[in-house]
């Protein structure tokens, strides 16, 4: 269903496809064709690669040598930036990612708003097709290809008021409701403006996180920014879904493209209101700290009964493999259920939450220790879903009555943020809000 098309370097090297499940890739293989950032004024035009605007300012042609020598299929991964939807929310997975919120500076509005809006999407249409910036490019990723690079945008509650588009704005933007599991901090929360970053590259990552923050130039200031990693492409032997910190195989109940609803679910409808939010889909965003010295007191035989499911497949405890049905009626010989009451696993379940669904695409995170050796870890949650109130918020209450994983995590950041649809070639992510 991925609408994000393929784009293929010299001589075959696939793009990535914009799927939410993971692809098998191996750092290891190569392509005749595939290209890197110092070698792309020498390629656009011969191989086919769709690179929009040409310029990359200082990135020459490189000797005939090193041309000889390809990049990994990893590095010459690529997701388009034009599209139906916007890249980030059904590409698979990325080994790096950053997450940054803006509050628009004091005196701007709707015109330096668009003005943004529109640097930062020729910037990310750039750097995701392997270009340099457009201005000032601060090199950090020269050599290296686009390694799955997206960089996908929305507005938070707070952006409407200070570009005078109140009646624009999505009742589906309505601020979440308190959780007794919330320990917010406000200064890491919410915000005007959000940037989803993702990469396998660590300084692919960085660098247009970099060009994004410069961009903002005048108009926008952080508001708050935090880093997270996956586990990176190759590193198991064939494609797996992803661990958490606790050590849980995680999201393997994602809603998946192929399935006939997930459009609905995810994706606001073309005749959707308001219109401008159409194709899009709707973040929400939590830091969630992970008690990790607690729950690594429990036997592995505890933290299964947490969370539903073995810890090293995945399975269910009714029984099978991971991609089991889990049965919530199965007993033991004592008649006890062996899906605990309380098991994660089970109130997350859609059909126990009147069908509400998610597509879960976190990033963990580790920001070093307390003071006390306590580690600061956990996880950068981002769900994607067509309206937060069918989605979120009725998982989220049913987990506040009574999950057995509340006590070993706590939320301390939270945002929502509507992400538009993809833009057309010759557009701007937001400009059907901003100009229409």
């Amino acid at each position: 269903m991925a609408d994000q098309s393929k784009a293929s370097a010299k001589g075959g090297t696939a793009a990535r496809q914009d799927t939410a499940e993971e692809s098998p890739r191996s750092p290891l293989q190569g392509g005749k064709g595939a290209f890197s950032r110092r070698r792309l004024l020498g390629t656009a035009g011969a191989g086919g690669l769709a690179l929009g605007a040409a310029g990359g300012a200082g990135y020459a042609v490189a000797p005939a040598a090193d041309r000889s020598t390809p990049l990994t299929s990893l590095g010459a991964d690529t997701v388009m930036f034009h599209g139906k939807h916007q890249p980030g929310i059904t590409t698979p997975l990325q080994a790096r990612g950053h997450l940054v919120a803006f509050d628009l500076a004091p005196g701007a509005g709707r015109t330096e708003a668009a003005a943004l809006l529109r640097r930062w999407s020729t910037t990310a249409r750039r750097l995701m097709a392997g270009e340099a910036a457009a201005h000032d490019d601060t090199d950090v990723a020269r050599d290296a290809g686009p390694s799955s690079l997206t960089v996908t945008f929305g507005f938070g509650h707070s952006f409407f008021a200070r570009t005078g588009l109140e009646k624009q704005r999505p009742v589906a933007l309505d601020p979440l409701p308190d959780f007794s599991s919330d320990h917010l901090d406000k200064t890491r929360s919410n915000g005007d403006l959000w940037v989803q970053i993702g990469a396998d590259d660590a300084l692919v990552a960085f660098h247009a996180l970099r060009a994004v923050q410069k961009d903002a130039g005048g108009a926008a200031r952080v508001r708050w920014q935090m880093n997270g990693f996956n586990r990176s492409p190759g590193a198991t032997s064939r494609p797996m879904t992803a661990r958490n910190l606790m050590g849980q195989i995680d999201g393997m109940r994602n809603p998946k493209p192929s399935e006939p609803d997930f459009d609905q679910r995810v994706f606001v409808p073309a005749s959707g209101d308001p219109t401008w939010m159409a194709d899009g889909s709707y973040a929400v965003v939590r830091r969630i700290r992970m008690l990790l010295d607690d729950w690594e007191k429990l036997s592995v035989g505890a933290q299964e009964d947490v969370i539903g499911r073995k810890k090293a497949t995945g399975a269910p405890l009714s029984g099978g493999s991971e991609t089991t049905a889990m049965d919530l009626d199965k007993t033991d010989a004592a008649g006890d259920l062996v899906v605990p009451i309380n098991a994660h696993a089970r109130i997350t379940r859609p059909d126990q939450n009147g069908g509400a669904a998610l597509l879960r695409r976190p990033f963990s995170f580790h920001d070093g220790f307390d003071p006390d050796g306590v580690p600061d870890a956990g996880l950068l949650f981002v769900c994607w879903q067509a309206d937060p109130l069918r989605g979120f918020v009725p998982v989220q209450r049913k987990l506040d009555r009574g999950d057995a994983l509340s006590a070993f995590i706590r939320h301390e950041a939270s945002g929502l943020f509507a992400v538009p649809g993809g833009a057309a070639p010759g557009e701007y992510v937001g400009q059907r809000l901003l100009e229409g």
